[in-house]
């Protein structure tokens, strides 16, 4: 008895083709809203550059334009802390969906081999139940460290993204102060 019917065979092929154009698709989507963000950063930047200039261009003193400098610098850390947000964000709906795929794909994985198993079990001369047994337990120990490693993975992704916020709210806020302390400098 063959444990791997050519009809299983075609059906994983095709399934796993299924999956690769899939996750094709996924990325180009993810690259699609990168490079929208950086087009809309790009546009945005341009015209506060020219606003900025403006601006620059009319100031009455050296004062206004010191003042002038440290706006735009707040400006400038809070959009690089808003492009910072829209890029991981970004990333983690791709990784996100990406994880969502693997999982799936581990579960069909898992599935089928119970069922290559199965076959070996149900075709197996008697007497190799020791074998089919072996087989099995080592199946179900890969099984577990997977399992393990994927919710390791999965937790650690958890603590960068609350690092990643923590650290984004405290680089607002220094940024904030700073910025408030140099306007009031410059009013002096």
């Amino acid at each position: 008895m063959n444990p791997f019917p050519p009809e299983q065979i075609a059906a994983a092929q095709q399934a796993n083709l299924a999956v690769l154009f899939g996750l094709a698709n996924h990325a180009f989507a993810g690259f699609e809203k990168l490079v929208e963000l950086n087009l809309q950063v790009m546009k945005s930047t341009l015209t506060d550059t020219q606003a900025n200039t403006q601006k620059a261009l009319v100031a009455k003193s050296p004062q206004e334009l010191l003042v002038l400098q440290v706006s735009r610098m707040q400006q400038l850390g809070e959009q690089v802390q808003s492009y910072s947000r829209h890029l991981y964000d970004i990333g983690s709906a791709a990784q996100a969906e990406f994880a969502k795929i693997a999982e799936a794909q581990y579960q069909a994985h898992n599935r089928r081999m119970q069922g290559i198993i199965d076959n070996l079990a149900n075709g197996a001369p008697p007497g190799s139940e020791g074998a089919v047994s072996a087989l099995t337990s080592v199946i179900t120990a890969t099984n577990n460290l997977c399992e393990s490693m994927y919710q390791t993975a999965k937790q650690a992704v958890e603590v960068a993204e609350s690092n990643f916020n923590r650290a984004s709210t405290a680089a607002s806020k220094a940024a904030k102060q700073v910025t408030e302390q140099a306007s009031r400098t410059a009013r002096t």
